[in-house]
């Protein structure tokens, strides 16, 4: 059986009297990109302190490749690449300087995948001798993701990783992160940026207020929610659709919006017995995906 890259069973964390996870189950298998949502305060941030040997768990386990994310969190760090979402680098060294001292705390005085990344991410060997303090917010984030890949992790993970990106650098981001998961590195992705997660994720979890609340592929957790269809008629419309999970939220002349939940078969084989001018069936972003589901838990937690 293979084991996993990452395994959680039951985690709980409190911090006094607030609890920041309670019972949290994940498993990633190796070789996936991992999207990890939720807003501030869900529980995000201590779940990647505790897998990164930063803080240990209060309650449960925690594990990354069959190791105990405390008590080895030495072995790990080998084989483990981080990407904070903020960091406080040293601004006294240059650029080089620092990337070189990372790669020794990782035994790498060459790190294998330096050069491709500089390139890759557009710093220039002119720009890595200047000091840090004197980078923009963007040139520091480029450094923190050179410094995180460099040594070639089997496990990267990242904490709101394009914030800083411009629409090229993200471009180069999405890149890099494909190749190296191409060889065998599993990815662990946090943001906020749900566009960046929908890109490159194989499947995400939600989690909300310490707990996890939804976990799937995104194709698989899009189709738990309500899609929009417009459809047009060619010639009058019926008076009303029989087809389950169909709901008529408009009607503009020969012009119907609905919205589709469930399997679209049975709608399609309907409006198959109508001339139509046209058909727009919207994919469900993950953004309204997440959003809708809030504002679900919203709604019932206030009725």
């Amino acid at each position: 059986m293979v084991t996993p890259a990452i395994s959680l069973h039951g985690v709980t964390k409190s911090y006094g009297s607030i609890q920041a996870l309670a019972g949290v189950d994940l498993v990633v298998q190796p070789g996936e990109i991992f999207g990890f949502l939720g807003p501030n305060g869900a529980g995000k941030t201590t779940t990647i302190r505790i897998l990164t040997g930063f803080i240990r768990v209060g309650g449960g386990s925690a594990n990354v490749f069959g190791l105990d994310t405390w008590c080895d969190a030495v072995a790990l760090k080998r084989r483990m690449g981080f990407l904070p979402d903020s960091a406080a680098l040293y601004g006294g060294l240059t650029g080089r300087e620092f990337l070189d001292y990372v790669g020794r705390l990782h035994g790498r005085r060459q790190p294998p995948l330096q050069r491709q990344l500089l390139d890759g991410l557009e710093l220039s060997d002119s720009a890595l001798q200047r000091k840090l303090k004197g980078y923009s917010q963007g040139m520091k984030q480029k450094v923190m993701l050179v410094q995180a890949i460099q040594h070639g992790p089997d496990l990267l993970i990242l904490d709101e990783p394009t914030d800083a990106f411009d629409p090229l650098v993200r471009r180069a981001f999405f890149g890099l992160m494909r190749e190296l998961n191409s060889h065998g590195a599993t990815i662990f992705m946090s943001s906020h940026i749900l566009p960046d997660v929908q890109e490159l994720c194989d499947r995400v979890a939600i989690i909300r207020d310490g707990k996890l609340v939804s976990i799937g592929s995104v194709e698989a957790l899009s189709k738990r929610y309500r899609r929009r269809m417009q459809v047009i008629f060619r010639e009058p419309p019926p008076d009303s659709l029989s087809a389950s999970g169909v709901e008529v939220v408009s009607k503009e002349g020969r012009s119907w919006g609905l919205s589709v939940s469930g399997d679209i078969n049975p709608l399609l084989r309907e409006l198959s017995g109508y001339d139509l001018d046209d058909l727009v069936f919207e994919r469900t972003s993950l953004e309204e995906m997440f959003m809708g589901y809030y504002e679900t838990e919203e709604l019932a937690q206030h009725a």
